[in-house]
C-alpha cells in the first residue's frame, strides 16, 4: 500500500509546474502525487502527465480541489501541498516517525523565499502563532492520517480559511505534530501586494473570520485587497 498521498491543487501553473514536480520525483518511491486542476486555461494538466501518478479535474476552489484529491488517494497519510511550496529533506520520514496516537496530524515550520529581512520576521511569528494556537495555515503544509481526515469531514468547502477551519476540528481530537523542519513557500503574495499591506490584511481577515464573518466576504476582501488598502491610503 502507498504510505503517502501528496495532493496538490493547481490552477494555471504551466509556467512553473514542471520544474516544481521534478523536485518531487524521488518521493514517488513511497508516495503518490495527485494533481487536482481547478480548470486551468493553460496546459498545466498536460505538463503534469508524466510527472504525477493521478491527475483529475475539479471545480475551482482550494478546499474543493483538495477534497477531490483525497477521494481518490490511496495513501495512509495525506499531505496537502501548495504548488509554490518546497518540502524539506526527509520530509516524509519526519512525518512517519513523528505521527502517533498522540499526534495524528500536523504541519511544518515555514520559511518565506526572498531576501527581505521582514520575511524572516513574518515566518517566525507564523510558526510561533501556530504552536500557541494549534492552527496551521496551508503554507505550512498540512498532513493528516487518512482515517482522521474523514472522521472530521474533510476540508469545509468554503471560499477562504479552509485550513484554519479544519485545524479547529482536528485539534479537538489530537495535538498537531509541529515539525521544526522548514518548508519554503513563495513570498510572491507579500511582494505583489506589499509586505505591510499583506500582513495587515491577513491579520484582519483572521480577526473577521473568528468574529463570524462569512468566508465568501473574506475571500472578496482578500482577492481585491480593499480592506488593507484602506489602512495604507
Amino acid at each position: 500500500m502507498v504510505k503517502f498521498s501528496i495532493i496538490i491543487p493547481v490552477l494555471n501553473e504551466a509556467k512553473n509546474i514542471a520544474n516544481y514536480l521534478l523536485q518531487l520525483q524521488p518521493l514517488r518511491v513511497h508516495s503518490e502525487i495527485i494533481i487536482v486542476d481547478g480548470g486551468s486555461h493553460d496546459n498545466t494538466a498536460d505538463i503534469c502527465l508524466p510527472l504525477a501518478d493521478k491527475i483529475i479535474q475539479s471545480t475551482k476552489g482550494r478546499a474543493i480541489q483538495m477534497n477531490a484529491g483525497a477521494k481518490i488517494a490511496a495513501g495512509e497519510i495525506f499531505l496537502f501541498l501548495h504548488a509554490d511550496t518546497i518540502l524539506p529533506d526527509n520530509s516524509l520520514s519526519l512525518i512517519k516517525e513523528g505521527l502517533s496516537e498522540k499526534y495524528q496530524w500536523g504541519r511544518f515550520d515555514v520559511r518565506l523565499s526572498g531576501n527581505h529581512f521582514m520575511f524572516q520576521i513574518i515566518a517566525f511569528f507564523m510558526n510561533c502563532r501556530s504552536r500557541l494556537t494549534s492552527i496551521s495555515t496551508g503554507d505550512q503544509t498540512l498532513f493528516v492520517q487518512k482515517n482522521l481526515f474523514y472522521q472530521f469531514g474533510q476540508f469545509p468547502e468554503i471560499a477562504l480559511m479552509e485550513d484554519i477551519a479544519i485545524c479547529k476540528k482536528l485539534k479537538k481530537h489530537s495535538l498537531p505534530l509541529c515539525l521544526k523542519a522548514k518548508v519554503i513557500t513563495s513570498s510572491r503574495r507579500w511582494q505583489n501586494f506589499g509586505i505591510f499591506r499583506t500582513v495587515v490584511l491577513m491579520w484582519w481577515l483572521r480577526i473577521l473570520y473568528f468574529s463570524g464573518c462569512s468566508p465568501e466576504i473574506l475571500n472578496r476582501l482578500y482577492s481585491k485587497g480593499r480592506f488593507v488598502k484602506s489602512f495604507s491610503d
